[in-house]
């Protein structure tokens, strides 16, 4: 009998959530994602200490005569751009790079943002169907990803928790959304005091499910993307949604297992169910992300998260920028 991972690439596009080369190449996913804690976590490995200088190098080179906020401001995104292109020699798919989360609601910022990363990999000859930018689902970010879908730069909605996100992102056009199904189950628990959930019944699962049932409902062509996982049970009850984006830990869990593997995510299944259709515009869309307290909370958290890891990587980049000095 085969593994749940194998049977599972059979109907979802298996995504690895790293910024770990190492167990990229364990893996062989089609996909890769990354953000700023993932890519923290990596530039601390001492076997990836030259992506690290190699971005601190490049961007001295570029900004020879600029003030050391700006090397490490460059060296920042460089550093993102350089794990994506490595990522990249050894997947056949996609990698999504994430913007400044700082930038969560500066809509200009964002995309002068993305279009500088798109650059970058252009540059070093990657082309830009094979890179997903990843933004926050804030309205200013999705408006964000309005004008870079049609300018032919893909991308990732990421930080999404609820369904008026999700439709937002649709309308927009965006190419792919990252709905986060453990940290809806991490809210749940800590609201309940409920230590565990059947996994039919995992709040982030039936979340992802609803999402997933509505784009395919009403034919929208944004992927789906299930994230941030906690056990196997999530992982399962959304077999068959477009992607899924694992850790590692889990992928080798998913190897390591055999069963069968049920379909539960159908897009066929999806169109002849009956769903009301709403209209997101930017009022109802405030409206629902208001009255939506685990999206409101989870929004906030993960922007202040990954802005934090930020900031860290940025001290990390200086040390290191000065003992090359």
């Amino acid at each position: 009998m085969a593994n749940l991972l194998e049977q599972l690439t059979k109907m979802t596009v298996v995504v690895a959530d790293t910024g770990d080369i190492n167990s990229i190449e364990r893996f062989t996913p089609q996909d890769a994602t990354t953000n700023p804690s993932l890519i923290m976590a990596a530039a601390q490995m001492p076997q990836y200490a030259d992506v690290v200088t190699e971005a601190l190098k490049w961007s001295k080179a570029q900004n020879t005569s600029a003030k050391r906020e700006k090397v490490i401001e460059d060296a920042l995104d460089r550093c993102a751009v350089e794990f994506g292109m490595r990522i990249l020699k050894i997947i056949p798919g996609r990698v999504s790079t994430e913007v400044d989360a700082r930038l969560s609601f500066d809509t200009q910022g964002t995309i002068d943002k993305a279009k500088k990363l798109i650059a970058w990999y252009e540059a070093a000859g990657t082309s830009r169907e094979r890179v997903l930018i990843k933004i926050a689902s804030t309205w200013e970010g999705i408006r964000a990803a309005e004008v870079l879908e049609k300018e032919g730069i893909h991308c990732n909605l990421t930080l999404l928790f609820g369904l008026h996100q999700a439709i937002a992102c649709g309308d927009a056009k965006a190419t792919l959304i990252s709905p986060f199904v453990g940290r809806i189950l991490d809210w749940y628990k800590k609201k309940t005091g409920k230590e565990s959930y059947a996994a039919s019944e995992d709040p982030g699962v039936v979340s992802v499910t609803t999402i997933y049932r509505y784009l395919k409902k009403f034919d929208y062509k944004t992927e789906v993307m299930g994230a941030s996982f906690r056990n196997l049970g999530e992982i399962t009850e959304l077999a068959g949604c477009d992607l899924l984006t694992i850790s590692p830990n889990l992928l080798a869990d998913l190897k390591s297992t055999e069963g069968e593997l049920p379909r539960k995510l159908d897009p066929a299944a999806a169109r002849t169910a009956t769903i009301e259709r709403i209209n997101v515009d930017e009022k109802t869309f405030r409206a629902m992300h208001e009255k939506d307290e685990m999206a409101k909370d989870k929004l906030a958290e993960g922007i202040d998260g990954f802005s934090k890891a930020l900031v860290s990587l940025e001290k990390l980049l200086g040390d290191r920028l000065d003992a090359l000095a």
